[in-house]
């Protein structure tokens, strides 16, 4: 299992989060090899495998491309509703998620679909989440399954996104010796999300909040 929250609002929580999007993710170490962890898929697109993400050039909007390590898998259910609204909700709400866990899982010196995809709490949240794997020298490896995912549409431009985690099968991964500790799955391994979305002049739908019940029973098979 690996640890996933999604609340920030104290003082301290946001300055380290400002701090960490004006700079590289994951910055602050004073080690010689800073920024320099060995993670599959860091440093050439040959040897990380793109997340099934929808396309990068959908509508003409230039998005900022997201790869996650070979060893790092997101499976996304219900991807498709047969509403081109809610759909292109799903596929900005899919690319949110991989970009957090991307700015988790790959050390670069930018991570430029992480304020792409969220904004307001939602990125304060976000940027404290990643820097606290950094702050750990872990990372994650394996696969995490979204499913029963559901989108209710508020006007034009807001929507809320529903949908459950299956953390089972990913597991924490030390950054530094590349050592996977394996965990049985248990029910804090099944989370529940509740995320606001709002689309932006640009057309994306951006995440504004997110709230998650972690052990939650309706996610729980």
């Amino acid at each position: 299992m690996r640890t996933r929250t999604t609340t920030a609002t104290a003082a301290a929580a946001l300055t380290t989060a400002v701090a960490l999007l004006l700079t590289a993710c994951g910055g602050g170490s004073d080690s010689d090899d800073s920024g320099k962890d060995e993670i599959t898929g860091a440093d050439t697109g040959a040897s990380a495998s793109a997340s099934p993400s929808p396309s990068a050039s959908e509508k003409g909007v230039d998005r900022p491309e997201i790869k996650l390590p070979a060893d790092v898998k997101n499976v996304f259910e219900g991807s498709k509703t047969g509403d081109p609204v809610k759909d292109a909700v799903l596929a900005d709400n899919q690319r949110m998620i991989d970009s957090v866990d991307e700015a988790i899982t790959v050390d670069a010196e930018e991570h430029p679909a992480l304020k792409f995809y969220s904004k307001d709490n939602a990125l304060v949240a976000a940027a404290s989440y990643v820097q606290s794997f950094y702050e750990g020298g872990t990372t994650w490896t394996g696969t995490t399954r979204y499913y029963d995912r559901e989108v209710t549409l508020d006007g034009e431009n807001t929507a809320t996104v529903t949908y459950c985690g299956d953390e089972t099968e990913s597991y924490s991964k030390d950054r530094k010796t590349k050592k996977v500790k394996k965990t049985p799955g248990d029910a804090d391994d099944y989370v529940s999300y509740n995320a606001r979305m709002e689309k932006n002049a640009d057309g994306v739908w951006q995440t504004v909040n997110v709230v998650s019940e972690r052990g939650a029973e309706k996610c729980q098979p």
